[in-house]
């Protein structure tokens, strides 16, 4: 327990986010005297498809850029005591755990003390009865490949406390990896709403990585950002009431001001007096962004009301094949080329799954999947278009169709057409739903070096 300010810095927003950006934000904690470095790692497939990967290698399913996050800074980390917590253990905490203590055995380290999170796993015949109850039988006919709870912060705080290095998690949500390490570092119990809530969302506003610094902010001559090949990952630094102040890593790219603040602070906020998590309904109705000099906001005004009873719960199933497949006309009447080719496919697929067609170059991000403004721009004339077909189906082989007309194309569509790429991937679809929280038993237990090395 102590009372001096947390600093806590957080280096990935999502699974494939950069790898470089935890070497800044832990030369700033080690330079202001420690705190912890967070990764958050995982969106709301990313767990399904560590659970594939898992199915083809039981030692993997965890962040397949483990390494490249965790190798560069591990040894620093342990030498200025800055802990590391992350959902990065996606499917597999327990590899992740394992895969860190190899890290740190090939450097030369210290065996770190590493501690499991567990219980967000869904799969047992009793909790499958619990998603029926709230899903109801159209559970019996998915082909699931996960379903795990959204935990909370307690069982971070309860490793932290008893002296974890590095806390591997599965799935929780986002801001409990910044409130877990605030509970411990502050000694607060689960109930002190108003301290939660203003952690929760100091979480909130790192847990998107740069998107606070400038990255998703920026657009050019309207909202410009500098040097954003370089955008410095986010830091906040968390009082003993939970009031907390956001910047970045020193000497790098990147900004954060009002602006940035205010744009990460609604990210994702449907109602702002109820922000739902499992450790507080954050309240940011009254909130105030403040600038306090260059790259330093703080945030006031920010509260906590009790949590809610449920926690959420994703559920991922198989949901046929997604066929995509592409091709480019350019020159004289390239768009009128390219409006044909998607003709012709339309006709001989003939009703056999609905299509998505995209013109790209002329209109496809702002169409809809009925091509209602394709229709409705019929002369617009590009010059250099790609078009894009794609459906999806229970079928492999209707799928596999979609893939053979496209290519086709070379000879049997229009003149000119080239570059043809096509892909076949297994589609996976979601629900979600709420279960009562004490149907879910969570908990955290210590890495054995001595056992699961061997």
């Amino acid at each position: 327990m102590a009372n001096s300010p947390l600093l806590i810095g957080c280096a990935s927003g999502f699974s494939g986010d950069r790898t470089d950006g935890a070497g800044p934000v832990v030369d700033t904690l080690a330079a202001r005297g420690g705190g912890t470095l967070i990764f958050e790692t995982l969106a709301e497939r990313t767990l399904a498809l560590a659970q594939l990967a898992r199915q083809q290698d039981p030692r993997g399913g965890y962040e397949p850029l483990l390494d490249d996050l965790v190798a560069p800074v591990l040894a620093r980390c342990l030498a200025h005591g800055i802990r590391i917590v992350s959902n990065f253990g996606a499917a597999n905490p327990p590899g992740a755990a394992r895969r860190i203590a190899e890290l740190a055995q090939a450097q030369g380290l210290r065996p770190p003390r590493i501690a499991i999170v567990h219980g967000d796993d869904l799969s047992s015949p009793a909790q499958r009865a619990l998603l029926r109850e709230q899903l109801g039988t159209a559970v019996d006919s998915m082909d699931i490949v996960s379903a795990n709870a959204y935990l909370g912060a307690a069982d971070i705080a309860g490793a932290l406390r008893a002296g974890a290095d590095i806390v591997v998690a599965g799935r929780v949500a986002d801001p409990s990896l910044t409130v877990g390490p605030a509970m411990a570092h502050f000694g607060w119990g689960e109930d002190e709403w108003e301290k939660l809530g203003r952690a929760t969302m100091a979480g909130h506003m790192l847990e998107c990585g740069t998107q606070v610094s400038g990255g998703y902010f920026c657009v050019p001559g309207l909202k410009d950002v500098d040097g954003l090949h370089e955008t410095g990952f986010p830091i906040a630094e968390i009082d003993a009431d939970g009031h907390f102040i956001v910047g970045k890593a020193a000497h790098t790219g990147g900004r954060v001001d009002a602006r940035t603040a205010k744009e990460q602070l609604l990210y994702e906020v449907h109602d702002p007096a109820r922000y739902l998590t499992p450790d507080v309904v954050a309240d940011i109705a009254r909130a105030e962004v403040v600038e306090l000099g260059e790259d330093r906001v703080a945030l006031r005004g920010i509260t906590g009301h009790p949590r809610p009873d449920t926690l959420k719960v994703n559920v991922c199933h198989r949901g046929g094949w997604l066929a995509e497949a592409e091709i480019s006309y350019a020159g004289v009447q390239a768009e009128a080329r390219a409006r044909l080719a998607a003709d012709i496919v339309r006709r001989r697929l003939n009703g056999a799954l609905p299509l998505r067609i995209d013109l790209i170059g002329a209109v496809s991000i702002l169409d809809d999947d009925g091509g209602a403004l394709r229709a409705a721009l019929p002369g617009r004339h590009a010059r250099d278009v790609r078009l894009r077909v794609a459906g999806t189906h229970a079928d492999r082989a209707t799928g596999e169709g979609v893939l053979r007309e496209v290519t086709a194309l070379y000879c049997c569509g229009p003149a000119g057409g080239g570059g043809v790429r096509t892909a076949l991937r297994p589609r996976l679809n979601m629900v979600s739903c709420a279960i009562a929280r004490d149907a879910v038993r969570s908990g955290w237990r210590m890495f054995d070096h001595a056992t699961e090395l061997s």
